[in-house]
Order: structure tokens, then C-alpha cells, then sequence
């Protein structure tokens, strides 16, 4: 499991600029992938919730924990380009399977910072 307020090793804006920093060049698009399944015990007691209207925490927590591990893997592909930035960073999601799996992507243009 990530840490939801872990920061990440290089920054990672979703504006085309980072403020105060001037783009020496770009790299080119990277991204972050996860393909992430609830699990059974979050999948059964979020379906129970689901039957009530409202937020259903233990989805919300696995959408939050796959995006921070989408941005992490974006980091990552970023740094291995020989990026020391991100900028434009976006997400996608698809639902795969028959709503048990999700699919986020994290992607944006890497970048040397002067």
C-alpha cells in the first residue's frame, strides 16, 4: 500500500508550467499504469454501502491509492527518460471486467527544468 502523502521525487504539475522554473527542454509524453482490482473484502463491504446512497469510503480509498501509484509509476518513467519534472499531468480511467477493475492512467509531458 502507498502513502497517500508521500511526495514524489521530482515535481508534477497539471499546468503546462512549473512556477518560478524556467523549461530547459521536453523530453516527451510519459505515463504511469495500474490495473487495480477491490479485493474482496473492500469489494463486499463497498457493495453492502452501495445499496445506501452517499460516498462509499472503501472505493474512494482504492481510487485514491491507485492514483497516487499511477502518478508514482509516472514519475518514474520520467526519470528513466531523463526528465527532472512533469508538467500537464493528467489521469484516465477505464472500467474493465464487470465493474471489478479499474484501470488509471496518469500521463503528461516530461521535462528538464533549468
Amino acid at each position: 500500500m502507498t502513502m497517500l502523502n508521500e511526495p514524489y521525487a521530482i515535481p508534477v504539475a497539471t499546468s503546462p508550467t512549473i512556477q518560478g522554473r524556467e523549461i530547459a527542454h521536453y523530453v516527451g509524453p510519459a505515463f504511469g499504469v495500474i490495473a487495480r482490482a477491490m479485493g474482496f473484502t473492500r469489494g463486499f463491504t463497498g457493495g453492502i454501502r452501495s445499496l445506501k446512497k452517499g460516498e462509499i469510503p472503501e472505493f474512494t480509498m482504492t481510487v485514491e491509492e491507485a492514483r497516487h501509484t499511477a502518478v508514482q509509476r509516472l514519475v518514474e518513467h520520467a526519470q528513466a527518460m531523463g526528465a527532472n519534472a512533469v508538467v500537464s499531468m493528467r489521469f484516465d480511467s477505464t472500467e474493465m471486467g464487470q465493474g471489478n477493475l479499474a484501470e488509471i492512467v496518469a500521463y503528461g509531458t516530461a521535462v528538464v527544468l533549468a
